[in-house]
């Protein structure tokens, strides 16, 4: 067998995808409507495994796709637990054990299923460049790499500059919004990136552009493709809640658009908690499991697997199957 066949065949035997990010425990409180400050309210608490990161990796392990996570923990139960999750949906994770406590993060939900969130980051904020370099060949075997902004940028950035230099396709999920001085780095370094309103805004900022959320939903395609068109990556999907995706191309491949919306599916909203990472875990599975499709066919994927995650409650447990993707989209 020659060299090229054998890279060939550990590739496809390695993972499809590969997520560096954070893993939290969440602590979620839920009540008809949030409190006002200096109000108590009554309601009802539920925990689980939860971390953009960790989401991220459920969701694409559970389309099917391989997948494999680099991430930190803290020497505690919080740690250990995380390590048996990923055991359980058959993620390949690669942990670096920390003096800090594990990430938490603390979830408020109202009665109409949305959140407020803060994170607590803990062992996240020491995921180090030197762990990721130690699996560079994990990364380099994937078909597509996914980060976000919970965890350390310098290490965020590293694991993509070796998947570019390798061929992997790179998403770069800028979430929550930083400050980071990396941000512009990441922004370059990836193929796509996958802001929310919020995010694309203060994204925007950093080029001195500014645009609110407000004037963000009135635009028409054309505006928003012109303020795409105003960051370094090549490809912005952009996430707009109930209005949907709009996807803004540099360079269109095929027949595909140099943009285009994606409506949200029809669905009864439940938790819309998980709901981005359910997408970005879509779009990575899609562009790594079915290369046959086209960007607006990987998108239209991504967007029921969101879809199917708003209807139930929780984080990383509210994850479909692709089994539940399809047979609830065309069963």
């Amino acid at each position: 067998m020659s060299s090229q066949a054998r890279s060939k065949k550990a590739k496809q035997a390695a993972a499809q995808v590969v997520v560096v990010g954070s893993y939290n425990q969440d602590m979620v409180w839920q009540g008809a409507r949030f409190p006002q400050p200096g109000e108590t309210r009554m309601g009802r608490f539920f925990s689980g495994p939860g971390g953009k990161g960790f989401n991220q990796a459920v969701a694409a392990a559970r389309l099917a796709a391989r997948t494999g996570f680099i991430a930190a923990v803290g020497r505690d139960p919080l740690g250990d637990n995380a390590a048996a999750l990923a055991r359980s949906e058959n993620i390949d994770a690669r942990w670096q054990l920390c003096s800090e406590a594990t990430g938490t993060a603390a979830i408020w939900l109202d009665g109409a299923g949305q959140n407020m969130i803060i994170v607590a980051p803990g062992a996240n904020a020491l995921l180090s460049p030197a762990q990721v370099l130690a699996q560079r060949e994990l990364i380099e075997q994937a078909r597509v790499l996914l980060t976000q902004h919970e965890v350390h940028p310098v290490a965020s950035l590293r694991a993509i500059e070796v998947a570019r230099a390798a061929g992997v396709t790179c998403i770069h999920n800028p979430a929550p919004s930083s400050d980071s001085p990396q941000v512009r780095a990441l922004l370059q370094a990836a193929d796509i990136i996958t802001p929310n309103e919020t995010e694309f805004c203060d994204l925007l900022r950093l080029f001195e552009v500014e645009v609110n959320e407000q004037a963000l939903a009135a635009a028409d395609a054309a505006q928003l493709h012109t303020w795409c068109r105003m960051l370094p990556t090549a490809t912005i999907a952009l996430t707009l809640g109930a209005a949907g995706v709009f996807v803004s191309q540099a360079s269109p491949a095929g027949e595909d658009p140099p943009f285009f919306r994606t409506p949200a599916a029809a669905v009864n909203v439940v938790d819309t908690t998980g709901a981005g990472d359910a997408f970005n875990g879509g779009l990575a599975a899609s562009l790594a499991s079915a290369p046959g499709r086209n960007l607006q066919q990987h998108v239209a994927f991504a967007v029921q697997v969101a879809g199917c995650a708003i209807e139930s409650s929780g984080a990383a447990q509210a994850m479909p199957t692709l089994a539940e993707v399809e047979r609830r989209f065309t069963g």
